[in-house]
């Protein structure tokens, strides 16, 4: 159940709205199911006699009086306006349901509390199956204007109780870090156009990745702008410094002046204090293309891991490595192999959630971690199975981080990662499938498959029995016979495959040593690879959606 508070000044226009057509015909039969007082709120849906004039007097009553005591100065933002909607998937509440849960919100918010004869007039109408619409007027009868600090919080909390007695789906408490959500206006908007996401969304998106490969404000402005997207700043008049900025398309217009919206308007993160927060200190330009980009980036997601399940790790630390993960899945989104992209843009677009939570982030923890997701632009090497190794590792860091958000109370956070989880594990499972089914046919003979069981035990004994009842396990086998034939000691390469904490927890232990067998000849599994789908498009594709008219990024140079 969602509420969402919201305050305005014009009382006859909303209602005009709660009891007209709506902007598709979609209202039907709307009444009111509660209000102060019932006997004396004029119902324009089921009274054929009552007006929408008649009700806002009868709702303004207070708001006038107060008005000629000013001496014909209205109070500014003295309506109240809630919309309350159930989950997508729940049950449809009768109007004596929604009455309660009415008066129990305005009993949470202070615009109404029980028993309180001066409270502020109100009612809730209903148009829809799903959901109802309160409305206030915020001068009391005593002439007091409410309290309604942090409404928006207590309207929460007490929809979490009403979900909980009412048998309705359960939503993760939030903490005022979640972005603001596309308004009816907005999604009305986008499907007469024709578009899968709102404006507002499809903007956060393109930020939040021009961000993440972005070193400084400069290259992020210049990205967007190359997208075809337009970014006025606000100049601070003393310093002369940017203070602020904007975002807006030529395709969404109001009166025929471009929609923008505000950074901090579209996710806290994307404000123009904690972009550069999370920008990197300028390196030294690159005089060469970065050697092994996607071994660096999976030495370094192995780095957060640690840092994220280290049970004596700084918080402050940890929440910038999340942060920093974040931006990296969206920069390896779109260097991953063309049929994963998809899956991975929406893996990343989950994650966003999972990025800030109320502990504040270090961000010069994840520096190592951005870094190499930026690089991942200038590599030019063909990136092999290592890819699938940064796959591997990017699973098992989204579910460390939902378990670390888990056990701070991120209810939403770590709900968020934990669909990244899924939708990256469906990701990694589509490139594995293949290459783990050449390596189990070509698996050595018994005598072999003993020997290497002989040096998995002596090497790992602690994680032995969980190696070899992985269902992975021969390919195991044919890769350690590989790494053999390459002159390597497969011991030593044991050794090294199984540093870190993931082994301990991960599901498929086999699978994880397998990707991380290095070779530095490049040579490993390359039968295997002759007949999968492996390979790395070297160019940066627009990350705009492929029906937008919008151009696509140029490359950035440093």
């Amino acid at each position: 159940m969602v509420p969402d508070v919201s305050t305005g000044s014009d009382s006859r226009g909303l209602i005009t709205y709660l009891f007209g057509p709506g902007r598709r015909d979609e209202h039907t039969n709307p009444h009111i199911v509660a209000a102060w007082d019932t006997a004396g709120a004029p119902d324009p849906g089921r009274d054929p006699a009552a007006t929408y004039t008649q009700l806002a007097r009868r709702l303004d009553h207070h708001v006038d009086l107060r008005t000629r005591e000013l001496g014909g100065k209205k109070p500014p933002q003295h309506v109240w306006h809630c919309p309350v909607r159930t989950a997508p998937g729940d049950r449809y509440l009768t109007d004596t349901e929604w009455a309660e849960v009415a008066r129990r919100v305005v009993h949470a918010t202070g615009i109404a509390p029980d028993g309180d004869e001066k409270a502020c007039r109100w009612i809730a109408v209903r148009h829809a199956d799903d959901h109802i619409h309160i409305m206030a007027t915020t001068v009391r009868a005593d002439g007091r204007i409410p309290r309604t600090h942090r409404g928006g919080q207590r309207a929460q909390a007490e929809c979490r109780k009403i979900e909980k007695e009412m048998g309705l789906r359960q939503l993760k408490k939030g903490d005022a870090t979640a972005p603001k959500t596309p308004t009816g206006a907005e999604r009305a908007k986008a499907e007469r156009q024709g578009r899968a996401v709102t404006t507002r969304t499809w903007l956060r998106e393109q930020a939040h990745t021009t961000a993440a490969a972005s070193r400084n404000e400069e290259d992020h402005f210049s990205i967007l702008t190359d997208l075809g997207i337009t970014v006025p700043t606000r100049i601070g008049p003393e310093t002369g410094d940017v203070i602020g900025y904007s975002l807006s398309t030529s395709g969404d217009t109001a009166a025929g002046e471009p929609v923008k919206f505000g950074g901090s308007k579209l996710s806290p993160d994307l404000s123009i204090h904690r972009l550069r927060e999370g920008f990197t200190t300028p390196d030294a330009p690159l005089t060469a293309p970065p050697a092994h980009p996607w071994r660096q980036a999976e030495r370094s997601l192995r780095t957060t891991h640690a840092a994220l399940t280290d049970p004596n790790g700084d918080v402050h630390r940890a929440q910038g490595e999340i942060a920093a993960f974040g931006d990296f899945l969206h920069t390896a989104a779109l260097h991953v192999p063309r049929p994963l992209r998809a899956e991975m843009q929406a893996a990343a677009s989950a994650f966003n959630r999972a990025n800030r939570s109320m502990i504040r982030a270090d961000h010069r923890a994840g520096h190592a971690l951005r870094k190499a997701g930026q690089e991942l632009f200038y590599g030019t090497n063909s990136a092999g199975d290592l890819v699938i190794a940064v796959l591997a590792a990017t699973v098992h860091l989204a579910l460390a981080a939902a378990h670390w958000h888990e056990q701070r109370d991120h209810h939403q956070q770590a709900a968020a990662a934990q669909q990244a989880y899924a939708r990256l594990r469906t990701t990694y499972e589509a490139q594995a499938a293949p290459i783990l089914s050449e390596l189990i046919r070509r698996t050595p003979h018994l005598e072999a498959v003993a020997r290497y069981e002989g040096i998995l035990r002596a090497t790992l004994p602690a994680q032995a029995d969980r190696i070899l009842a992985d269902p992975a396990r021969p390919a195991l086998t044919t890769a350690l016979r590989r790494a053999e034939a390459g002159s390597y000691s497969p011991a030593s390469v044991l050794t090294a495959a199984a540093e870190g904490r993931e082994l301990d927890t991960a599901d498929h232990p086999a699978q994880m040593l397998i990707w991380r067998l290095d070779n530095a000849s490049s040579r490993r599994l390359a039968a295997a690879k002759a007949s999968s789908t492996m390979g790395v498009e070297p160019s940066m594709p627009a990350v705009v959606p492929t029906d937008s008219k919008v151009p696509p990024s140029r490359r950035r140079k440093r």
